[in-house]
């Protein structure tokens, strides 16, 4: 794993999404270089999937909270509002 890589992991889901928005609006500005560009889409890339990947852990932390153990075959509409 790349030292970038680690410091992806370490950053919250606010924190990597901002840093990837930023990305975008630099790339779509065409600013600076090609080789910047590449990087920047690299560590765009490396940010998304960090995004997507604290996403399904919410998702299923929610399923979870949702659906206990033994309530798999329960209907929850009726209790949502």
């Amino acid at each position: 794993m790349t030292e970038q890589s680690n410091t992806v992991e370490a950053l919250s889901f606010e924190e990597a999404l901002a840093e990837l928005e930023q990305i975008v609006g630099r790339l779509e500005s065409g600013q600076g270089s090609l080789d910047d560009a590449i990087k920047a889409y690299e560590r765009g890339s490396d940010l998304k999937k960090h995004c997507q990947k604290k996403l399904d852990e919410a998702r299923m932390k929610v399923e979870k909270i949702r659906l206990p153990e033994g309530d798999r075959g329960v209907e929850t509409s009726e209790f949502e509002s």
